[in-house]
Order: structure tokens, then C-alpha cells, then sequence
């Protein structure tokens, strides 16, 4: 939705309801020793987060499969291979699940971090550690990048059926998502530039990969649009 953001209260994200950032602690020398003290729910996120206490200091990490309150967690340079602990990509050994990944050192984890996700390390070169993604695409990264082993806590929980649309419009609510959504071209021109019209399409639906924001919508930059007509193979 265009208007999604900081806009108007109906499209503002329910930020007041996030409980934390889901960050790795900043690079130490030594090795990080913690506690998971708490597995909670969080609403930004479709998997749980664990709370770990390591010394004075509270973190929030996604949980992965198989943890629980009193679990030891390792963070840093020679931790131990074992679900939940954080360490570089270049300790990691090959075929190994791992999940909540850095793209620049230090950035506190960026990529695979939905519920029931996990990447693969595939391969390591000088300089260099090629994971393959949920997607199955192949990214390569710093072997100074860190990971969290493991496979993410809540997968199947798309697998319960949602057998009524109420359930749906709550789920969704609690994301601050906008549900149901309506067509483009059944709006008033003033909510889209495809409405208005009694539903029927004033202007082109193309649009240029270099409009303005407001104007990205419909086929951005498409080179043919309609179906394609028989003619010589």
C-alpha cells in the first residue's frame, strides 16, 4: 500500500507493541556465555524470541528449534556447534543449517530470520563463505559474518487452516496490515491513481521505473502487458 508507513494511524505500524530488537550482542574478542531466561511472543515477528541474560546484560535472539528456558548460549569465536549459539561463518562447517545471518559484520543479523526458515552453508573459499538461502538462491558473505546454528523455532504454523476470514482480519491487524484490500480501480482518484472512473481504467496501466513513489503502481516498467496471441513458434 502506498500509504503504509508513518502516515495516518491506519496504516501505521503497532511499533508500541514490539518488545525488542532481535540483534546479536557487538563483536568481543572473548567468547559470550548466557542463559535463555524467557521464550516469549513477540507481534513484529512470526517466530518466538529467547531472552538471554549473559552477566548484567538482557539480549533478544530468535529461538531455534529445540530450545528452552535454561539452555546455555555460546556468542563468538570458537562456541560449540550446537542450536542457538552464534558464531562466524568461517567455523562453520559445511552443510550445516543455519539461520539469523549478518551480510556486513557487525550488523546484528539481517536475513533468515522468519519462522520454520534455514540456510545452508554450501561452500568456503579464501575470503569468502557461499550459503545457499531458503529461496535457493547462492549469496556469498564475509567468513567474519555471524550466524546463529540451527533451524528458526514455529514451523507449521501455516499448516492449521484458517477457516473463517475473522481470523484472518485479526491476525493481520496485529501486524498493522491493511485487510481486506480493496481494488485499485473501485478508490476515488484521491486514494490511487487507478480509481475513480466507475471502475474503469482512465489511464495506462505501464508505468516508468523511474516515476515518482506515489506513481509506481500497476506494471512497473513492463515491456508487454495482455496475453500473448498465437502466431509462429
Amino acid at each position: 500500500m502506498q500509504r503504509r508507513g508513518k502516515g495516518k494511524p491506519k496504516y501505521r505500524a503497532p511499533s508500541h507493541k514490539y518488545l525488542a530488537r532481535a540483534k546479536f550482542p557487538p563483536i568481543r574478542e572473548e567468547l559470550m556465555v548466557g542463559e535463555v531466561v524467557e521464550i516469549l511472543h513477540d507481534p513484529a515477528r512470526t517466530a518466538p524470541l529467547m531472552v538471554i541474560r549473559c552477566d548484567d546484560d538482557f539480549y533478544a535472539l530468535p529461538a531455534p528449534e529445540g530450545i528452552m528456558v535454561g539452555s546455555q548460549v555460546e556468542i563468538g569465536s570458537g562456541a560449540h556447534l550446537r542450536a542457538g549459539n552464534v558464531l562466524p561463518l568461517g567455523e562453520i562447517p559445511e552443510g550445516m543449517d543455519v539461520f539469523n545471518i549478518e551480510l556486513v559484520p557487525g550488523d546484528g543479523g539481517k536475513i533468515v530470520r522468519a519462522a520454520g526458515l534455514s540456510a545452508k552453508v554450501m561452500a568456503k573459499e579464501e575470503g569468502r563463505v557461499i550459503v545457499k538461502l531458503p529461496s535457493r538462491q547462492l549469496k556469498v558473505l564475509n567468513p567474519r559474518c555471524r550466524a546463529m546454528i540451527g533451524v528458526v523455532a514455529g514451523a507449521g504454523r501455516k499448516e492449521k487452516p484458517l477457516l473463517k476470514a475473522g481470523k484472518v482480519y485479526h491476525i493481520l491487524k496485529a501486524k498493522a496490515k491493511v485487510w481486506p484490500r480493496v481494488a485499485a480501480r473501485a478508490m476515488n482518484p484521491v486514494d490511487h491513481p487507478m480509481g475513480g472512473g466507475k471502475r474503469r481504467h482512465k489511464r495506462k496501466k505501464t508505468t516508468s521505473k523511474r516515476a515518482p513513489r506515489g506513481a509506481r503502481v500497476g506494471s512497473i516498467g513492463a515491456r508487454r502487458t495482455g496475453r500473448k496471441k498465437g502466431g509462429k513458434k
